[in-house]
C-alpha cells in the first residue's frame, strides 16, 4: 500500500534547542525519517559543517534562490537568511519518504500555506528566563542579539495557535520521545489513511 511521506515541521524560538532535540531523534536508527538540510547566509558556527547542519551560502547567493523560486519557505532573522530547497522535499514525499524540517517559526507558516497536510509541531522553553539562560550559554551572541531573540521568541510563543501539537523542551530526551510519539499517531491519522483505502476502493 503507498502512502506518500509525511511532512514534518519542527520549529521554535532560537535557542529553545531545536537541533539537539531533532539531532537526538535521528541518534535512533531505527527510524526512517529523512531531514532535509536549510540553506542559510550566516556564518558556520563551531563545528557546523555544510551539507550537514546547513547548505552555507553568501547573502547574494540565497536572494538569488529566492528569485529563482528554489526554496520551500524563507526568512530573515537578525540579518540573516534561511530557507528550505523546495525541490527535494517535493520528490522525498512523493517517494513516500517522511521528511523531517527544522526551521524558524516564520518559515513553518510559509511551509504550512504551502502544505496545509504537513504536521507541525512547535517546541516551547519551560520558560523565557530559561530561554536566555540558553542562549547567553551559546557565548555566540552580544547583548543586543540576544535581547532581539528574546523579543522575537515573544511573538513566536504568541503564534503557538498555528500548529498541531506544542512540546516542552524542558528535557532533551523526553521531548524527543513525544516528538517521535506525535509522528507515529499522526501516521495512523483517520484522514490520511482513509484516502489510501479510498483511492484503493476507486482503483
Amino acid at each position: 500500500m503507498d502512502e506518500k511521506g509525511l511532512l514534518i515541521v519542527l520549529s521554535g524560538p532560537s535557542g529553545v534547542g531545536k537541533g539537539t532535540v531533532r539531532q537526538e531523534i535521528f541518534s535512533n536508527k531505527d527510524l526512517n525519517f529523512h531531514y532535509s538540510i536549510s540553506a542559510t547566509s550566516r556564518k558556520p558556527r563551531l563545528g557546523e559543517r555544510e551539507g550537514v547542519d546547513y547548505f552555507f551560502k553568501t547573502k547574494e547567493e540565497f536572494e538569488r534562490m529566492i528569485a529563482n523560486n528554489e526554496l520551500l519557505e524563507h526568512a530573515e532573522f537578525v540579518g540573516n537568511y534561511y530557507g528550505t530547497p523546495v525541490e527535494y522535499v517535493r520528490n522525498a514525499l512523493d517517494a513516500g519518504q517522511d521528511i523531517f524540517l527544522e526551521i524558524t517559526v516564520d518559515g513553518a507558516v510559509q511551509v504550512r500555506e504551502q502544505f496545509p497536510d504537513g504536521l507541525f509541531i512547535f517546541l516551547a522553553p519551560p520558560s523565557l528566563a530559561e530561554l536566555k539562560c540558553r542562549i547567553e550559554n551559546r557565548g555566540t551572541e552580544s547583548d543586543t542579539i540576544i535581547s532581539d531573540r528574546l523579543e522575537a521568541a515573544r511573538e513566536e510563543i504568541d503564534l503557538m495557535n498555528l500548529y498541531d501539537y506544542v512540546v516542552i523542551n524542558d528535557n532533551v530526551k523526553t521531548a524527543s520521545d513525544k516528538v517521535i510519539s506525535i509522528i507515529a499517531a499522526e501516521h495512523c491519522r483517520r484522514e490520511r489513511v482513509e484516502k489510501i483505502y479510498r483511492k484503493l476502493l476507486e482503483d
